[in-house]
């Protein structure tokens, strides 16, 4: 059924197609500019008000992660993320609220300390590792050492005793007492003779 009043937004498609009656003289209403936020962020889900569509939290708390919000609310409130965001140019916001939810984290796991302490823990970590590295470094040179001077002392005692094989004189031995001159003759002699 068609009627003669003009298109609304919401049921017609913007573009009318062939078979539909022929526009209107008036031309149709303007659309409201497309909504970017299609549902709350995870920020004003938890803080029960209306998200606005320039909403400051929207691009860093998505709706699919609540928990993100909750402990950086829990340990900064929700005024105080506000007002460091407005601060911050928008490219370091991304940055700051990782941070945020980083020492949220830590202050929850570690209420006194927070984030200094994971530093100071890891600190010690990396004092007692440097320690262990340079044991190890000392060992290994000591090995190289002995292992040098092993070698040293190998490369002396062979060449000492070539010089001992050098300086004895060689012994010669008259091989004519193992031969009879008797027997030689013997022994080509043919057997069939």
């Amino acid at each position: 059924m068609l009627s003669n009043s003009p298109p609304s937004s919401s049921s017609s498609p913007p573009f009318p197609s062939p078979s539909q009656s022929p526009p209107s003289p008036f031309p149709p209403p303007p659309s409201p500019p497309p909504s970017v936020v299609l549902s709350p962020c995870a920020a004003c889900k938890i803080l029960r008000r209306r998200c606005v569509e320039k909403c400051v939290l929207a691009p860093y708390f998505p709706p699919n992660d609540p928990i993100k919000f909750t402990i950086a609310h829990r340990v900064f409130g929700a005024s105080n993320i506000i007002k460091f965001l407005q601060e911050l140019p928008e490219s370091q916001r991304a940055d700051a609220v990782s941070s945020m939810v980083y020492e949220a984290n830590a202050r929850i796991r570690d209420p006194v300390y927070g984030c200094a302490g994971a530093i100071c823990q890891l600190q010690k970590q990396v004092s007692e590792l440097q320690v262990q590295l340079a044991k190890a470094q000392a060992e290994l040179v000591n090995m190289h050492c002995q292992q040098t001077n092993l070698v040293a002392l190998i490369c002396m005692e062979m060449t000492q005793s070539q010089d001992q094989q050098l300086l004895q004189p060689q012994q010669h031995i008259d091989m004519n007492c193992f031969i009879d001159d008797n027997s030689l003759g013997c022994s080509w002699e043919p057997l069939w003779t």
